[in-house]
């Protein structure tokens, strides 16, 4: 019994951490991902860099992407930040 009450703060941290830090955060990488697969050639989008780009091809794990006029170039998936929503 004295165990348990030794052992029960413990287990009320890691719970506290697993719903304000764990959780949301796979939550976070679940909505990310599939923002990435449901990009689509001519969505405009923003990357880790900054650069604002539009989809020109959805590749494996790749995006080719174009940054100006006829500059056209490759983009791994896990460089994009988000997609960019025009109307903000």
């Amino acid at each position: 019994m004295e165990m348990l009450g030794q052992l029960l703060p413990f287990v009320f941290l890691i719970a506290i951490m697993y719903f304000i830090i764990i959780r949301p955060q796979q939550q976070q990488a679940k909505k990310h991902k599939e923002m990435l697969e449901s990009l689509k050639k001519g969505d405009k989008i923003v990357t880790n860099g900054g650069l604002i780009a539009t989809v020109r091809k959805v590749e494996e794990g790749f995006f080719s992407i174009e940054i100006a006029d006829k500059v056209v170039a490759k983009l791994a998936k896990d460089a994009v930040a988000r997609k960019l929503d025009e109307e903000a």
